[in-house]
């Protein structure tokens, strides 16, 4: 109970003061305006500030709920970092862009942040991959990962740092650091290489910790798995929606939708580590694996009917909207079937057991109706719980009046 007090008392002015730092970032956002460091993407500044918030907001339930756990922790000092990054960059761009010579410090703010803000999200998704979901690693051969982090972190900061010439935000403006070693400035420059390998490093960590794990822990790492699936398939359509114009209040839909997949990670991790039991990851995943398919299938049907229906008819209907009509019934008449074809695909390949389970019910209740015997419905229903639930004993009890 202790623990969890100072755990409280410290994790909520770390919450605080993210969301303070985040306030004044929005704040002088707004005052900037078109004055932004090298490297802005306008509006989505704003839109990935607020989204980080939800790294320490999770992070906050998770000490909360779980003070030993490090991935609580972990994700206040992203939270913490980013926002003191973003705050310091936003300063800096009104130092030395908005209003040059009225504020002191902005080439420092620029430096700093800087040397802040890679690492600060970085670090975090490779050390989750590899503490997750206990908060500590796999097991004592792993500790070598944690530590190689901590030192390409050290790199790039004293790179950052000991790097000569002008910086990377407002590169008019040299570096005010007093001391440049051009060595270590090199050593810096391979830290974010060195980082993508570790983050290969940290997924076979999580992959060993899955191969090893039962139960809950296996539970909680599919949502991990889950997700980065939709990390990966949602670039194509992240990409799609940057060549469009679509904007919602201002800011463009494909912005929105990376903001959305930055808040992805705490959110699943915060899922499974906290309130997992609210789901079962196999329906999400099968459901999600079903429509998708569906959707694709249909939207391909849907395309491809049009554009043959409109060569065929073109002579005929003359542009009427004929094709685009009765393309609509086809796809909606194709969408119990298709959906039934693909569900039994998705159950065969992913999901073989529950589908062998489903047609031995099956095959049972055609024999129940043909059925006499007490004795050998006895013996096939024994024989169907073994097979589909895999129980560790089985028994049927009849009273006599039954029989």
């Amino acid at each position: 109970m202790g623990v969890r007090v100072g755990a409280a008392r410290l994790a909520w002015p770390v919450w605080g003061l993210c969301v303070a730092l985040t306030a004044v970032a929005l704040v002088l956002f707004v005052i900037n305006g078109d004055a932004r460091p090298e490297g802005s993407y306008g509006s989505l500044d704003a839109v990935i500030d607020v989204a980080i918030l939800g790294f320490p907001t999770v992070g906050l339930a998770i000490t909360l709920r779980q003070p030993g756990n490090a991935i609580g922790w972990l994700f206040l000092a992203t939270g913490l970092g980013n926002a003191f990054a973003q705050a310091l960059l936003e300063y800096g761009a009104y130092a030395l862009l908005r209003a040059p010579g009225t504020m002191p410090g902005g080439a420092w703010a620029g430096l700093i942040a800087d040397a802040v803000i890679w690492p600060a999200v970085a670090a975090t998704s490779l050390l989750v991959f590899v503490l997750f979901p206990t908060g500590h690693v796999p097991s004592r051969r792993w500790r070598w990962l944690v530590w190689a982090v901590a030192i390409d972190v050290a790199a790039y900061v004293s790179g950052t740092f000991l790097r000569p010439g002008e910086l990377h935000y407002f590169p008019t403006v040299s570096n005010p650091f007093p001391i440049s070693i051009p060595a270590l400035a090199v050593v810096g420059d391979l830290a974010a290489p060195a980082m993508a390998a570790g983050l290969v490093c940290g997924l076979v960590a999580l992959a060993v910790r899955f191969r090893r794990s039962r139960g809950v822990e296996r539970q909680q790492i599919s949502w991990m798995f889950y997700l980065g699936a939709l990390l990966i398939g949602s670039i194509p359509i992240t990409t799609a929606l940057s060549s469009t114009e679509l904007h919602v209040g201002g800011i463009p839909v494909s912005e929105l939708a990376f903001a959305g997949l930055l808040l992805a990670m705490p959110v699943a991790v915060g899922v499974a580590i906290l309130r997992y039991r609210l789901y079962d990851i196999d329906v999400v995943v099968n459901r999600t694996l079903v429509y998708g398919a569906l959707t694709v299938t249909l939207a391909a049907a849907y395309v491809g009917s049009v554009l043959l229906l409109q060569l065929v008819l073109s002579p005929v209907t003359r542009g009427s909207g004929l094709a685009v009509a009765v393309s609509t019934l086809l796809v909606a008449g194709l969408f119990r079937p298709v959906r039934s074809r693909i569900q039994g695909l998705v159950d065969r390949r992913f999901f073989r057991r529950r589908y062998d389970a489903a047609r031995t019910l099956e095959a049972f209740g055609t024999r129940l109706r043909d059925q006499l015997d007490l004795d050998a419905l006895g013996t096939d229903l024994q024989a169907v719980v073994r097979d589909t639930m895999q129980p560790a004993h089985v028994s049927l009890w009849l009273r006599k009046g039954d029989r």
